[in-house]
């Protein structure tokens, strides 16, 4: 199992500098992985979560890749309805090639309704057009050679039964956000069921928990919040589950964090030498 990391791309703290120390901090540090969120418009439900600086994901994952070489890059998650899905097809297929094949496209529906309003997009036929856009976009990769470079790893996110057929439908994984763990056992199991009544192959598990750590265990609690020990717990408990891929978000909230980003890279620090410590013992 491979573990990544969510990092900001958004907040007064963010500019290229700390992207690039970002990406450089995770890759350093063992991850496999590096995703960034998805926004167009920082309109005020946006901003409310969000603030801007808002760098778009694809140019960001394109600075990123000319300053990493090794790790992944992806989007947790693009938001299908908001690009034409010939552009989205183009620019993914081109950011595949220049970075190597490495790019991860993770996708959702959205949910910022001032946001679909000023790109004049139905926020009421999102999963509609999120369908039709997710085939016309494998339609392209499929068809014009020049559209991708080696496969790109399609990952659904939402945790609606809606979102679970789509990734059922379409998807290369699954990929839930912040959860607690019995939730996502459930899911996993109607996950299972809407696969089998499609006859299709199970898609793979890909989450993206939360990761803020903690001196002492706590009792309720999101996976990938608590004691170290409590976080390599839900590691192993997604690893039975059958993930592949973890990705782990260290953003709690305030937009502050994003002018101090070193308690956040001390807790990857702290995850990637208990979880290196527990997968050599394995071995």
């Amino acid at each position: 199992m491979r573990l990544g990391v969510n990092i900001p791309n958004f907040g007064p703290g963010t500019d290229p500098g700390m992207l690039r120390a970002w990406a450089q901090t995770g890759e350093g540090l063992g991850y496999d992985l590096l995703m960034v969120s998805d926004h167009v418009a920082v309109t005020p439900d946006v901003a409310a979560q969000y603030p801007a600086p808002f760098y778009e994901p694809f140019t960001a994952l394109s600075w990123l890749a000319g300053a990493t070489t090794r790790v992944r890059l992806g989007t947790t998650v693009l938001i299908v309805p908001y690009r034409h899905p010939l552009l989205t097809a183009r620019m993914a297929a081109n950011l595949a090639g220049l970075s190597g094949g490495r790019l991860v496209l993770g996708v959702g529906v959205g949910w910022a309704k001032q946001e679909f309003a000023a790109l004049g997009v139905p926020f009421e036929r999102r999963g509609a057009l999120t369908d039709e856009y997710l085939a016309t976009i494998r339609a392209a990769w499929a068809d014009e050679r020049d559209y991708r470079a080696g496969p790109i790893p399609l990952w659904i996110g939402g945790g609606s039964d809606a979102a679970l057929r789509r990734a059922v439908r379409l998807g290369d994984a699954w990929h839930p956000l912040r959860f607690e763990l019995p939730w996502l056992r459930d899911a996993v199991t109607r996950l299972k069921a809407f696969a089998d009544a499609a006859g299709r192959p199970v898609p793979g598990l890909a989450p993206r928990i939360a990761l803020r750590l903690t001196e002492k265990p706590l009792d309720e609690r999101l996976a990938g919040e608590g004691t170290v020990e409590q976080v390599m717990g839900d590691l192993e408990q997604l690893r039975l589950l059958g993930a592949a891929d973890v990705v782990l978000d260290p953003f709690t909230g305030d937009p502050e964090e994003t002018r101090r980003p070193t308690a956040a890279w001390r807790a990857l620090a702290a995850v990637a030498d208990a979880w290196k410590t527990a997968t050599e013992g394995k071995r």
